[in-house]
């Protein structure tokens, strides 16, 4: 219904950007730059987008200095960053490397337990 006013978009695609409630605060839904898009706020959301790319540059640079101190201090086992939701393996079939999920997304949702998340907005 209203295709035409909706750029011919389907109802999945108008909608995926759509906030949700209960989700893990680092759901890029929730990032205040798109938020301040999407009301219409073009320049308050293009200050915000700048604020955020900074801050991730910034967490960026502290893991790129951790590694070099751990290399240095001969740190054998030091794992760096590691994703929360999904772990890199290897394609079986394929031998591309692939991102899997391992687990603990939906029972952090049911729980409402959010505390592993960084908070990157």
């Amino acid at each position: 219904d209203n295709a035409e006013n909706m750029y011919f978009f389907s109802e999945l695609a108008l909608t995926l950007n759509e906030p949700e409630e209960r989700v893990a605060p680092t759901d890029s839904r929730l990032r205040p730059d798109q938020r301040l898009m999407e009301s219409g706020r073009w320049d308050e959301a293009n200050v915000e987008k700048q604020r955020l790319e900074e801050k991730q540059r910034a967490v960026r640079r502290r893991r790129e200095a951790e590694a070099v101190e751990a290399m240095e201090e001969g740190e054998e086992d030091y794992e760096g960053y590691l994703p929360l939701w999904f772990e890199r393996k290897v394609d079986a079939v394929t031998g591309e490397l692939i991102c899997v999920y391992k687990g603990g997304y939906w029972e952090a949702k049911d729980k409402q337990d959010w505390s592993v998340c960084p908070d990157i907005f």
